[in-house]
């Protein structure tokens, strides 16, 4: 329950911000999310189950709503607070600007920090090494290296080596100010299975470093990826223990996405044949350096379980090469509701097994390898490369387990999509074979709800034609006990603050006429001296529309012939001069722009943003629908439309002063049913529909 002198700390930390934000307007939507997250994680609702899922319009003040109803609350139970995001952008929204804000003003103590994944650091071993290496040298440490460094990459690599020894840089990617070749990055970055902190060398390694500063942390800022990948290990490995911590999950529309392709796996056939032999290679080599004699029984046996696993990927080699498959136009064949054919199935258990075995040898070396440096047997100059190669092929195994694991185990647990893609190189062919559930909730479930303090889910569009249902049944989430579902409305005053538009066309978006029918009607819609954003379906569209009104003089900055930073920057420059100006993008512009006021007026949606099920994933999806009985059309992909629709929209209004006009020429919005219910999911603008 929430105590009293609880309630009275959240109420002082409120009034504290409240006195400091300049803009600040009291708003019964934030005050009511800030008691319902409180509520919720106190065990109000339910004295296990703790968690909420919100949807708050935009400016409802999301952000500044779970600091105060979740981070008092976790302080006083000594819980850490884990705020997990989808977009970098949002991360350093709240590392710069919300928290360093939230602990100045709110009287609370707390420290907080951004975690990166181990990827995002240098290994400041490996550094010294390429540094003062020989090419030949940084082709034995980076067994991927192909080549060696050109000149340019050398001279970065000498730039970020003088920055970190002279302490002007503290090792990680993004505080770099330039690129960094992704060259020269895999031949420093730090890996897990090398870069390890009882290893002597390692220990002032920056992400061992920063992983010794996070537990002082009491507020953590992540993104999805990372909170998937500690899950993975069973968590509590890279962040703090699920039972001790609450997360919030921001940005939570994407979690399912995301978690989908964190739970997927790929592999090549004949690629994977050629790696193995390497690895017996290498496995030899390894074996020599390791003091004492059990690695030379682990290397034959590692050795054994290779050759078994090539024997079977020979097999499933030529059955692909001899199949009378129907591949699609891009070279993809998908096996019908993931059930692969008794043929792979039977080789698919065989490599299992065997690839299992030669994981579980070879991680046997490696940890004997780091035991014997860390006894002092072994200088860690001589084991580094060896430790650096043998991490990348534990790696390797991994994932290629992973994909075999799941063919041998058809038809058992979660359905699956799965396929293969045909690789075609100049001298020879290959095939990927593809693995990946189309269900992810029984693993947030498992790994996520039931281990953790509480969570806190939040986005401006999770619920789908005004239900919560589909975000719910794919997050783990429906039927769950004690689960709060809030919707919060925006505090905008919509139909003072824009105009919805729907034109009359006689051309529908399916007709093949409807891309020319845009080109010529689009100026009718745009006001050239204003701040205008047109959001197309394709890239298709959009380069055939843009290309027909430059030769009609139209000005335009359209997404992809240049960086989106650099398309914004101009943007807001052509404004800022009283210029106007035309921004053209598609789907990915419509989530995370930011262009408030004078900086966008005039909002144009050229058609409902329905996803085509082209991808193997998707094309799964609607097939498991379908034999449940389901329309995938009508439970899949009308809802995600709908949610992109709202996003799309909530481009407009930033602020409480801003102020514009939607325009969508679409007229299937009035002319069929999903299409009257979609517009009924959209705020409350005033409506023009013309007939």
């Amino acid at each position: 329950m929430l105590s009293s002198s609880l309630k009275k700390t959240i109420r002082q930390v409120h009034q504290h911000v409240a006195n400091n934000l300049s803009d600040y307007r009291p708003r019964s939507s934030q005050n009511y999310l800030v008691a319902e997250i409180a509520k919720t994680l106190a065990g109000e609702y339910h004295k296990k189950q703790r968690i909420c899922v919100i949807e708050a319009g935009t400016g409802t003040g999301k952000s500044l709503a779970y600091c105060l109803g979740a981070l008092p609350l976790a302080l006083a139970q000594k819980k850490k607070l884990v705020i997990s995001t989808a977009t970098v952008a949002l991360q350093e929204q709240l590392i710069a600007k919300e928290l360093p804000f939230f602990k100045k003003h709110s009287g609370l103590s707390f420290k907080f920090d951004l975690v990166k994944g181990r990827q995002r650091y240098i290994c400041a071993h490996k550094l010294h090494n390429a540094v003062n290496g020989d090419s030949q040298t940084q082709m034995e440490f980076m067994p991927t290296l192909s080549s060696p460094l050109s000149v340019m990459e050398t001279k970065c690599l000498n730039e970020l080596y003088t920055a970190y020894t002279t302490k002007k840089w503290q090792g990680d990617r993004d505080s770099w100010a330039d690129t960094v070749p992704d060259k020269v990055w895999g031949l420093i970055a730090c890996d897990k299975h090398s870069c390890q902190r009882q290893m002597k060398a390692h220990q002032t390694c920056p992400f061992q470093l920063a992983r010794q500063q996070l537990m002082q942390m009491d507020v953590l800022v992540i993104n999805h990826s990372l909170l998937l990948a500690d899950l993975d290990l069973g968590g509590g490995k890279i962040l703090p223990e699920p039972d001790n911590t609450i997360y919030v999950i921001d940005e939570a529309h994407h979690l399912a996405h995301i978690t989908r392709d964190f739970s997927s796996a790929a592999a090549t056939i004949k690629g994977t044949i050629e790696w193995l032999d390497k690895l017996t290679k290498f496995s030899g080599k390894m074996a020599k350096v390791i003091v004492g004699q059990k690695a030379i029984g682990q290397n034959f046996k590692l050795c054994d379980s290779i050759n078994d696993a090539n024997k079977d990927l020979k097999v499933v080699r030529d059955i692909l090469d001899n199949a009378d498959f129907e591949y699609s136009k891009d070279d993809t064949y998908r096996f019908e509701n993931g059930e692969i054919p008794q043929s792979l199935h039977s080789k698919a258990k065989d490599i299992s097994e065997a690839t299992q075995d030669a994981l579980r040898c070879l991680s046997k070396m490696h940890d004997t390898l780091t035991q014997d440096v860390s006894d002092g047997d072994i200088k860690p100059y001589v084991a580094d490369p060896i430790l650096g190669e043998s991490g990348q092929y534990i790696n390797r195994l991994e994932q290629l387990n992973k994909l075999w694991f799941s063919y041998a185990n058809k038809g058992e647990g979660t359905p699956h999509a799965r396929w293969i893609k045909r690789l075609e190189y100049k001298n020879h062919h290959d095939h990927l074979l593809s693995d990946c559930p189309i269900e992810v909730g029984y693993y947030l479930k498992d790994k996520l709800w039931s281990e953790c303090a509480g969570a806190v889910l939040c986005s401006a569009t999770l619920s789908a034609l005004g239900s919560f249902d589909h975000f719910a049944y794919e997050t783990g989430l429906a039927k769950e006990e004690g689960v709060k579902f809030i919707k919060v409305p925006s505090p905008f005053d919509y139909p003072n603050q824009a105009t919805l538009r729907i034109p009359v066309s006689k051309i529908e978006p399916t007709d093949k006429a409807f891309s020319d029918h845009l080109a010529n009607t689009l100026p009718e819609y745009l006001d050239t001296k204003k701040a205008n954003l047109v959001l197309f379906a394709s890239y298709w569209q959009m380069d055939h529309v843009s290309k027909f009104l430059r030769t009609k003089g139209f000005n335009l900055l359209v997404q992809g012939e240049m960086s989106r930073e650099a398309m914004l920057k101009l943007h807001t420059k052509n404004i800022d001069e009283g210029k106007g100006s035309i921004l053209f993008g598609t789907q990915s512009l419509s989530e995370g722009l930011d262009l408030p006021g004078k900086y966008l007026e005039n909002l144009i949606i050229t058609k409902i943003p329905f996803a085509v099920p082209t991808s193997p994933i998707e094309e799964a999806q609607a097939e498991f629908v379908q034999s449940k009985g389901g329309n995938p059309f009508l439970s899949i992909t009308v809802p995600d439309a709908a949610k992109k629709l709202v996003q799309s929209c909530g481009r407009l209004l930033r602020k409480e002063s801003d102020a514009g006009c939607i325009t969508i020429l679409d007229r299937r919005l009035i002319t069929k049913r999903y299409g009257k219910a979609m517009l009924d999911t959209l705020p409350p603008f005033k409506r023009q529909i013309d007939y």
